[in-house]
């Protein structure tokens, strides 16, 4: 499985969706980076990513953006091979 790592906030209602949907597709463990309280990690976020925003996911190399691009890749059949890959 691919690893995954997740840019996220302890209060954030999409970080929780986007796990909970990575978790019902057989993901198990993945890196979570929480942001609250480190403007420096979410400026490196934001330089990685282009965007202010959590969650921002990664799935390998490949940004896959928030919780709604991971849930519309899924929903396109992509999101399964992708984590296989």
């Amino acid at each position: 499985m691919a690893q995954v790592k997740i840019y996220s906030s302890d209060y954030c209602p999409y970080c929780t969706r986007a796990k909970a949907l990575l978790t019902e597709r057989g993901v198990t463990q993945w890196e979570e980076v929480v942001v609250d309280g480190k403007p420096d990690v979410r400026a490196q976020m934001t330089q990685l990513t282009g965007r202010t925003s959590v969650p921002q996911i990664f799935i390998g190399s490949t940004h896959v953006g928030g919780c709604d691009d991971l849930h519309a890749l899924d929903a396109r059949g992509a999101l399964l091979p992708m984590l296989q890959a």
